[in-house]
């Protein structure tokens, strides 16, 4: 296979591994409304059957995704695999095409892993549980489909599907201004994908035949201010759901409305459908405009890690504080694809992968302790490490994975990005100099807001009226663990994390840098 190509049919399925994948929860989803309205005293129990439903479901999915990744899923590769490519509707040449690289891989373990996660921490939600469960059944269907479309409109059908389920969820289940955060939603992202739809169209007729498989549309040459502008569209699109500044206003209305199993799909795995979508289509399909355009996504880069810990701040709102500072720490995302080389890329993967399990268990843990205290308000709590010692651990320990301690996830995602900033000599010294120094700007805000949170949520002034609050239960606590443990284990053993996509990345890099591209941006004297 020839390594400046990242995507080849390496391998294809001899079972439908990856159509089950992606059907069985849906499967669960068209099960829910005929499940029997059970009369019962107590509306949760009522809710039983539908989350028991979703839970097992969800539960076979992820052990699906496990086994399956671990059996047919070859790490030296960076082609696709499992490849499944079967003409769906010929007339407007949309396939049912799924493969699996390095790139697409981690993400999907990711989706399942917090999806089943949220459908736990849905414990206690009564109002309309068939359809509740049912939304998160079918978003974990889209989000996986998202991850394995290798058909340009399969993949926008499936980015625009997983809309629909949270737009539902937080305009139904969501806080006093839900409907605001979920039309402010919708809007922002439908509106981004009419720009993906237009370029990718752009490139499926750019050829000497229309197609829309992503595997033939990397291999066609597209240089120019063409290339640029289709660039553009995507990352303006992408950059919506990233988010990039400064069309990032919809995340903390979104995070403040939403209940908290709907955050932490929102964190960990709705912003990582950006970064995956840049590496897809900018960075594997654009390679020539991608080198162009690198060092303004640099810029962006640290707009968005200072901008976000500043806003921070600001918030008094314990959600909207942690929306911001997944700003600021996607912002490092920015930074490793710009950085071009396979060290910024791997440090961008593995900072989605980190930032997914730490964001997830940061807003698990406040809805945990919002269903006792019922505020979100910084002010209106206080003394709370005495009665939550528990809920204390687990938010400071997420806290401190957050600000990049070393020995979590976040530090060597972090420090894996700036190595691969400084490790590529494209860029000038000085401006790999500017960036380092500004970066850990955000590096050092992001302690100071995290650290003040926690003193004053969990100390200071104790507050009365909640001094006889419960801590975390059981389940509750298996649902912290669940998170907090593997960003333990990747902070000391992070192969266990690169190792699944580092010849994907390594592969994409070879494309960036081989001498044909370089060549003809050079000529551009635009570096």
């Amino acid at each position: 296979m020839d390594a400046n190509l990242p995507i080849s049919a390496a391998s294809s399925a001899t079972f439908p591994w990856l159509t089950l994948i992606v059907l069985l929860p849906l499967a669960g989803a068209l099960i829910m409304p005929l499940l029997p309205e059970q009369e019962a005293a107590k509306e949760e129990t009522r809710s039983q059957t539908p989350r028991n439903l979703a839970i097992s479901v969800l539960l076979a999915d992820f052990l699906l995704i496990v086994l399956v990744f671990s059996k047919f899923f070859d790490q030296q590769e960076s082609g696709l695999q499992l490849v499944e490519r079967v003409s769906w509707i010929k007339s407007i040449g949309l396939e049912w095409s799924l493969g699996v690289d390095g790139l697409s891989a981690p993400l999907v373990l990711l989706s399942g892993l917090i999806t089943l996660l949220s459908a736990a921490a849905s414990w206690k939600v009564t109002n309309k549980s068939r359809l509740y469960f049912a939304l998160l059944l079918v978003q974990a269907s889209a989000q996986a489909l998202v991850f394995l479309s290798q058909d340009f409109l399969l993949f926008f059908l499936s980015w625009e599907l997983e809309l629909v389920p949270v737009y539902l969820l937080i305009a139904i289940w969501g806080g006093k201004r839900r409907l605001y955060a979920a039309t402010k939603f919708i809007l922002y992202t439908a509106l981004a994908s009419l720009l993906i739809l237009i370029s990718g169209l752009a490139l499926a007729f750019s050829g000497p035949e229309f197609t829309l498989n992503l595997s033939e549309l990397t291999e066609l040459s597209k240089n120019g201010s063409f290339g640029l502008l289709c660039y553009l569209g995507f990352l303006i699109g992408f950059g919506v759901k990233l988010p990039i500044f400064p069309l990032h206003t919809w995340l903390p209305d979104a995070h403040g409305e939403a209940n908290a199993p709907v955050s932490m799909l929102l964190a960990g795995v709705l912003l990582k459908m950006g970064g995956y979508a840049l590496l897809r289509f900018n960075v594997q399909m654009l390679p020539e405009a991608h080198i162009v355009i690198a060092p303004a996504l640099i810029v962006i880069g640290i707009v968005n890690v200072i901008y976000g810990a500043l806003n921070a701040f600001a918030q008094d709102n314990v959600k909207r504080r942690i929306a911001c500072s997944s700003v600021s720490h996607m912002g490092f995302v920015l930074l490793g694809i710009g950085a071009i080389d396979a060290l910024g890329i791997s440090g961008a993967m593995l900072q989605m992968i980190s930032h997914g399990l730490i964001a997830a268990a940061m807003f698990f843990i406040t809805g945990s302790f919002y269903e006792r205290t019922k505020t979100l308000s910084i002010p209106n709590m206080g003394g709370l490490a005495k009665v939550l010692p528990i809920t204390f651990a687990f938010f400071l320990t997420t806290s401190l994975a957050s600000l990049a301690l070393p020995g979590m996830s976040g530090f060597v995602s972090e420090i894996t990005v700036f190595l691969g900033i400084t490790s590529q000599e494209i860029f000038t010294s000085f401006f790999r100099s500017i960036t380092i120094v500004l970066s850990a700007i955000g590096l050092v805000l992001t302690p100071i807001y995290l650290l003040s949170m926690c003193r004053r949520v969990f100390f200071g002034p104790r507050i009365p009226a909640l001094a006889l609050i419960e801590d975390m239960n059981v389940r509750e606590l298996i649902i912290g663990l669940s998170l907090v443990i593997p960003t333990l284990i990747i902070g000391f053993w992070p192969r266990i994390a690169t190792e699944i996509y580092t010849a994907s990345t390594n592969g994409l890099s070879t494309r960036l840098l081989s001498h044909t591209v370089i060549a003809s941006i050079q000529s551009l004297n635009v570096i």
